[in-house]
């Protein structure tokens, strides 16, 4: 079995330092102006991906699981929210997409989306339900691999292709948009921009100990040991199936509510985050990143996405998909562990020419030193 990756030897005191910068030093330069209001919401946004990544890494990472449908459980997670959001906007006229087809009342099952407990409930229960089904069926019939991968990507696929017909009275290809308040408060507001932020990067917080807390215990061993070597795992007793099936749900779960509140820091949501290229990407910021560490994939999805804000603009705008696909390139050539695993890489480096130096001047030492008569 593989060793330990090294984010298990990070020490808390660095997480806590983060979760400090995150919570504290970002909203208070906000606060007093430093950062502007379009920096702290594309930070907002990088932290929905970072959770995001999260959820991929627990299966692909640890479980050896090459998920291509998180965009989809993103998405999902997204729409619960913008269905609560739609229905908070109040007034006695239809949305565009529902009075072009003639609706002249919210239909039936949007109603219970006035509550917003009851949409955080739907942010668990849809997409939770769709993994567990999707997953009993894939698991029990021991698809894996890249099989598991192909079928992932097609259901993405097809749930954007539905999402998109407005016959499903969802927004069609236009989904939702025009925001305009979240639990009483004013989603124009800095005072409520600010407070989305920071309940983003609590939830990213909160989902990492979760994750670093699993994988950790004995659960996490299976987890890598399934891995690492499936069929051990079941010549040893254990049901893998139900572990995979255990992680899908979570992850999907996961990825969930980094979508919801991805929607009302952004504005809008549409079938286009179910695109696959979505999910790709996603796995790029993994691989940059480091998977099977939970906080490489944070770091991963942050540096893309940054990245990204900074070349798809001006006139490295046309080569950013050859920047990214350039950088997943060499980090699968040159960074197998990614980015947390960079140091441990170069210090490894630096010890084998320490070695070779070492070993190369011995002969010389010897070559020196005087023969000793008999």
């Amino acid at each position: 079995m593989n060793k330990q990756p090294i984010t298990s030897r990070v020490h808390l005191p660095i997480l806590i330092a983060t979760a400090i910068i995150l919570l504290v030093v970002v909203p208070v330069l906000h606060r007093c102006g430093i950062i502007s209001d379009f920096t702290l919401g594309n930070w907002g946004k990088y932290l929905c991906y970072g959770i995001l990544a999260i959820s991929i890494d627990l299966l692909w990472g640890y479980t050896g699981l090459l998920c291509l449908g998180q965009a989809l459980f993103f998405t999902l997670g997204g729409y619960m929210m913008g269905m609560y959001l739609m229905r908070s906007i109040g007034g006695k006229a239809m949305p565009t997409f529902l009075s072009m087809r003639g609706f002249t009342e919210w239909p039936s099952f949007f109603l219970p989306f006035s509550s917003f407990p009851f949409a955080m409930l739907m942010m668990v229960v849809v997409p939770g339900l769709l993994a567990l089904g999707f997953g009993f069926l894939a698991f029990r019939s021991r698809i894996k691999g890249v099989y598991f991968s192909i079928l992932t990507q097609a259901l993405t696929y097809g749930a954007a292709l539905l999402f998109f017909r407005n016959e499903m009275l969802m927004g069609g290809n236009n989904g939702f948009t025009d925001f305009r308040t979240l639990l009483g408060f004013d989603l124009r507001d800095i005072g409520t921009k600010r407070s989305l932020y920071i309940a983003t990067a609590l939830l990213l917080i909160g989902v990492v100990a979760l994750c670093k807390w699993l994988t950790g215990s004995r659960f996490g061993l299976i987890q890598r040991a399934i891995r690492d070597s499936e069929n051990r795992v079941l010549f040893s007793g254990y049901a893998t199936a139900n572990y995979k099936l255990f992680v899908f749900v979570i992850s999907a779960v996961i990825a969930s509510f980094a979508g919801a509140l991805f929607v009302p820091q952004v504005g809008i949501i549409n079938p286009s985050e179910m695109d696959t290229s979505k999910s790709l990407e996603a796995v790029v910021w993994v691989a940059l990143g480091g998977r099977g560490t939970i906080i490489g994939p944070v770091l991963g999805a942050i540096s893309v996405n940054a990245l990204k804000s900074w070349a798809s603009s001006g006139a490295t705008a046309d080569f950013w998909p050859m920047i990214l696909g350039g950088s997943f390139v060499l980090v699968v050539l040159f960074m197998p562990k990614g980015i947390v695993g960079l140091p441990a890489q170069i210090q490894g480096v630096l010890a084998r020419l320490k070695k070779k130096k070492e070993e190369e001047e011995i002969p010389a030492i010897s070559e020196k030193s005087p023969a000793t008569d008999p």
